[in-house]
């Protein structure tokens, strides 16, 4: 998993507002940063999180802290996992990006289905993936 990961990885603070952590994410040309608070990896913000949760509320970005609109459910692997078993994590909560940890649980990379794409060695495993991450959660959208 390690060669194919995006790393390093930056991570963003709890307290920063939306605004700060969108020219964050323009300025390293990613769409998502784990929200760190002290220590811990406490969610994720991402491009799509900024769009649903702040602009489509009306929620002001320069006041809103990214804590208020982050994604807190974190998806996790370790970077010594199976490949197949991460895209089947991926597979299985249709999520296009997952937080990668070492095994003291500190932050690794970032494992994202445009790295099975373009730094995958196994192009079925990459086809299933962005196949099953894919799939319309409500049919015939």
């Amino acid at each position: 998993m390690k060669d194919i990961m995006s790393s390093p990885c930056e991570k963003i603070d709890f307290y920063v507002t939306v605004t700060q952590a969108a020219q964050k994410m323009k300025s390293s040309d990613v769409g998502i940063f784990p929200v760190e608070k002290g220590d811990e990896i406490v969610g994720v913000i991402t491009d799509r999180d900024i769009v649903l949760r702040v602009l489509a509320e009306k929620l002001d970005p320069n006041t809103t802290a990214v804590n208020k609109v982050m994604t807190s459910d974190v998806i996790t692997c370790y970077e010594d996992d199976d490949i197949r078993d991460a895209a089947r994590l991926m597979e299985d909560k249709q999520i296009r990006r997952l937080v990668v940890l070492d095994r003291d649980d500190s932050l690794s990379g970032i494992l994202s289905i445009s790295d099975f794409a373009v730094k995958g060695k196994d192009e079925h495993l990459s086809y299933e993936v962005l196949e099953k991450v894919c799939e319309p959660a409500h049919p015939g959208w």
